[in-house]
């Protein structure tokens, strides 16, 4: 089957309907692009042809080499606050949306490349990507799937051919990524930056039909976006946070409409608690710190808010700032009643009771400054419902607060209809057992470039199904070991 046989039922509206927030481009002519891995379950899901895609043809596609029929391959315009630094003009420098299609759900989805080479928005960059950021972000993604949070996802990952310059030469690679789509606070902020409150009116109206139909030619559609938008994020970052995913580079540019997490540049997760845990290399003050991320969401959407002042009242300004600050105010409470309905979900509460919040806080203050593991103590709070309160208290260096607050937490589950083993059950369901920690990444990252996908493999195979334990895996229920060290991350896709 010719790559034109592969049958990608393109719908291309970022491209049809918004000429002037893109530019029209191709992708490099790379030397010898090559298929390493292909998500076979995704790709069905959009309604492709896996056995047309999953070889030589496909990876011709999916390097940008050559472009499927129907495609409209475009390098997006946005801009966006780096670190708190306006650029206002940021935009694709390496990535190519080729198209949309709908899935077999009936929703809309891009399909995008990364690594594919310079575009006009490129800055002197090469365009490209090599091998390790191109895998750890479909490891992220994909676990982040698994963990039911909203996500792009990865469809492919292609060798390319060519060594790319990246401290030495490293072997390059294109990675496919899938999106309800790439629009993001950034995007609105280009055209609003340049004065151009058409663009961001179309912009608006263009993300509203897409992302929140139901505010269709409401007269407050434009006030409505930003509450909607809001809302998306608040329940996305309790999610980063609940599971103990530090994103490491909100960007404006990184938050998109539709609530879904995007660019696993230097992203990490918790071995050990610490709201103040940094894995980038470049967030040399914590502002991206684990426990500043809801802060920093409510940040991005008062930025947001300023590009449609214009918008929600063009009769009355100090109106539309009082509006508008009104919603972004509002993101605090949103954010709490997120990460409480998922803490009580994690702590097995089934019912709403007055002090649950001070129970959940608490909980975390007894883990401060004692090296607990985030992701085994809350599979253990299930073994203490079942009667074995050892594992847990074993992770604390001294158990006194711990044990405190277990013995509140034993007298809160009086409060419940349920049987203790009923919700340790349900614990079991949301809280992981398998996440990509640090040393297993960086250990099938590490092989990768030696040609032994075996390691990515499995990892992969974890975290795509994180809540049942598995024979065959121990290992990857494990913090690191000492050994390991300080983990940092850089931002490479």
């Amino acid at each position: 089957m010719t790559v034109q046989e592969a049958n990608f039922t393109f719908d291309n509206s970022y491209a049809r309907e918004l000429d002037g927030f893109y530019v029209p481009w191709q992708g490099a002519n790379f030397p010898a692009p090559k298929m390493l891995r292909f998500n076979r379950e995704l790709a069905i899901e959009l309604g492709l042809e896996p056995e047309a895609l999953a070889n030589d043809h496909g990876a011709a596609v999916f390097s940008g080499t050559q472009s499927p029929q129907g495609a409209d391959p475009l390098a997006m315009a946005y801009a966006g606050h780096q670190f708190g630094g306006f650029s206002p003009q940021l935009g694709d420098g390496r990535a190519l949306l080729i198209g949309e299609v709908i899935d077999r759900s009936g929703n809309r989805r891009d399909i995008q490349l990364k690594g594919s080479g310079r575009t006009p928005f490129s800055r002197g960059g090469d365009g490209k990507a090599v091998l390790g950021p191109v895998l750890r972000e479909y490891l992220m993604g994909e676990a982040m799937h698994g963990l039911g949070i909203p996500t792009t996802r990865a469809l492919a990952a292609v060798t390319t051919g060519e060594a790319v310059e990246r401290d030495g030469y490293k072997p390059g690679a294109v990675l496919t990524r899938v999106a309800s789509s790439h629009l993001r606070v950034g995007t609105f902020q280009f055209f609003a930056a340049r004065g151009e409150t058409d663009k961001v009116r179309q912009l608006a109206d263009y993300a509203i039909a897409r992302h929140y139909p139901e505010l269709t030619g409401a007269k407050d559609r434009y006030l409505g976006l930003l509450q909607r938008v809001a809302a998306a994020q608040a329940a996305l970052v309790a999610q980063w946070v609940l599971v103990g995913f530090v994103h490491g580079v909100m960007n404006t540019d990184n938050m998109t409409i539709s609530g879904e997490t995007i660019d696993y540049g230097p992203c990490a997760f918790l071995d050990a608690y610490d709201p103040n845990a940094v894995f980038s290399s470049i967030d040399h003050h914590g502002r991206y710190a684990y426990g500043n991320q809801p802060t920093i969401a409510q940040w991005n959407l008062a930025r947001l808010a300023e590009t449609l002042l214009d918008l929600i009242n063009p009769n009355d300004s100090e109106d539309a700032i009082r509006q508008a600050t009104n919603a972004i105010n509002a993101f605090p409470l949103l954010y709490q009643t997120e990460w409480l309905k998922g803490m009580r979900a994690k702590l097995g509460l089934a019912n709403d009771i007055p002090g649950d919040l001070d129970l959940a806080n608490d909980l975390f203050s007894a883990m401060e400054g004692q090296n607990v593991d985030f992701t085994l103590l809350f599979r253990h709070l299930a073994d203490a419902l079942r009667g074995d309160t050892a594992p847990a208290k074993g992770l604390f260096k001294n158990p006194t607060p711990f044990e405190g607050w277990l013995d509140r937490y034993n007298r809160r589950f009086e409060k419940e209809d349920a049987v203790p083993v009923a919700l340790a059950e349900a614990m079991d369901r949301v809280n992981p057992l398998y996440i990509p920690r640090n040393h297993m990444v960086e250990a099938a990252l590490e092989a990768a470039l030696q040609n032994d996908m075996e390691p990515f493999d499995k990892l992969l195979a974890a975290i795509t199904a994180p809540f049942a334990s598995r024979p065959g895996f121990a290992d990857h229920a494990q913090p690191a070991p000492e050994s390991f060290g300080p983990f940092t991350t850089f931002c490479g896709t």
